[in-house]
């Protein structure tokens, strides 16, 4: 049994730690604050800016440009996954990562990655996954061109045919409890057919997410629809990663705010039991000690009548 220094020691650690943890959900409360407000700011325009695209894939002939091209066969996706650079955040990294990792085995076809994010690089490479490019250290509330090279890596990827789909792994900000893993495709430009051999499995739709907006019959482009779709469709993609970027930075602090919570609250508790067992202690030490005395005198007194 340990004794009543080793408890005391062992008290002192558990406070110790629940500093650091109380110090931590301080940190990711501050931070987690300003990433809301950019997510949930462009959200909007993001969404908006999907609609746009996906309408563009439904109503424009795919020759124009092409990132509105399907491939007729599909042997090779590139998947972008979005986690976080560090850990102490729940089971944020794992669920994201594994929401991937779970969609490309579904798909049932050979994959590659772009991460963002040492936690997913790591989980990835210890799994023996193809890395073709990773990304890190973003801001907590990153710009658009921190993240515009990743947009632009994929983008080459399937323009230049090494690709013939491109998703994108993220997490949606429900709010500060919920943090929902999905998948995106992010090129070609078009909407998803489940329903389509090209799609895959109906077991996709657990993560596969999509937008059907209202059907539009018709655009008309000034100067011309070459012109108008090279400016808009990459910046448009690029957006995308953008705010899939800030969807899991929000997504993370809120994550590590709760986790450090639970663990600041566990600490208390765990000083509270270990302060249980140290006054125990204390008191069988102490019981111990009298036990001893009134034996002695006890003893004392036996060898005095004796000696009488």
């Amino acid at each position: 049994m340990a004794t009543a220094r080793e408890i005391r020691r062992r008290i002192q650690s558990v406070r110790n730690l629940g500093q650091v943890t109380r110090a931590l959900q301080a940190v990711a409360a501050s931070n987690v604050r300003k990433a809301q407000v950019a997510a949930l700011a462009t959200r909007p325009y993001a969404s908006a800016a999907w609609e746009v695209i996906v309408n563009l894939g439904t109503a424009t002939d795919e020759s124009l440009h092409p990132l509105l091209a399907r491939r007729t066969e599909v042997q090779r996706i590139l998947v972008v996954l979005v986690a976080g650079d560090r850990g102490l955040c729940g089971a944020y990294n794992q669920n994201v990562t594994r929401a991937a990792q779970d969609f490309v085995a579904r798909r049932g076809l050979p994959a590659c990655y772009i991460t963002v994010g040492r936690r997913g690089r790591d989980m990835l490479w210890r799994a023996g996954a193809e890395i073709m490019a990773e990304f890190h250290d973003l801001p907590a509330v990153p710009g658009l061109a921190d993240v515009s090279a990743i947009a632009r890596t994929a983008i080459d990827e399937f323009l230049e045919e090494r690709v013939d789909e491109v998703y994108l792994s993220r997490t949606d900000f429900v709010n500060m409890l919920v943090q929902r893993p999905v998948v995106q495709r992010l090129l070609p430009l078009c909407p998803t057919d489940f329903a389509s051999p090209l799609e895959g499995e109906q077991a996709m739709r657990e993560y596969l997410v999509d937008v059907r907006p209202a059907q539009v019959t018709e655009y008309i482009y000034e100067p011309d629809a070459s012109t108008v779709l090279d400016a808009i469709l990459p910046r448009f993609t690029e957006l995308q990663v953008y705010q899939a970027a800030l969807e899991a930075h929000a997504s993370e602090f809120a994550a590590r705010m709760v986790a450090m919570r639970n663990a600041t609250e566990n600490a208390a508790g765990l000083v509270d039991d270990l302060t249980l067992v140290y006054n125990k202690a204390r008191q069988r030490a102490i019981t111990r000690e009298l036990l001893d005395i009134a034996g002695g005198a006890e003893a004392l007194e036996q060898a005095l009548a004796r000696a009488a």
